[in-house]
């Protein structure tokens, strides 16, 4: 399901010619407040509900260059949630459906007045297990559950 739809803008060029890595993040931050606004979590929801959402923890992968004036598209895939957290995958893609980068991240429902986690209303809970999510185990992105470690020979 597509989420967002963004052009790289000049600021997010460094020396290289490429969008810089923080740009990948500030990207899928965005996505994050799409998300949020696709669960009825925009400004007014947050009010009703007194809840947001937070990042816990984010792994992202980059996979390709994207350049000035590229148009990008975030897509995302619910891997699991419960009534407070949700584990998502982001795909930031080319405007042909390239993979340009991932971000597999851990959400935490969040009460506001409260600064502390707290369950999600069912109205937003129903949107949340209505996103798009794998059809099993052997449907489970590549992308996800990795781990960031030296790959060694064994001898």
């Amino acid at each position: 399901m597509d989420l967002l739809k963004i052009t790289v803008p000049h600021e997010w060029v460094d020396y290289n010619g490429h969008m810089n890595d923080a740009e990948y993040a500030r990207a899928f931050s965005m996505a994050v407040e799409a998300l949020m606004e696709h669960v009825g979590l925009d400004a007014e929801g947050r009010r009703e509900h007194d809840l947001t959402i937070y990042t816990l923890e984010t792994h992202l992968c980059y996979l390709a260059e994207a350049h000035e004036g590229q148009t990008l598209k975030v897509k995302v895939l619910l891997l699991d949630h419960d009534p407070k957290r949700q584990h998502v995958l982001f795909t930031l893609t080319d405007a042909d459906g390239g993979e340009i980068a991932t971000s597999e991240q851990m959400l935490m429902a969040m009460s506001i007045s409260g600064g502390r986690p707290t369950p999600c209303p069912e109205a937003v809970a129903e949107r949340i297990a209505a996103l798009p999510q794998p059809a099993g185990d052997e449907d489970w992105p590549k992308a996800a559950s990795r781990r960031i470690a030296i790959r060694r020979k064994t001898t």
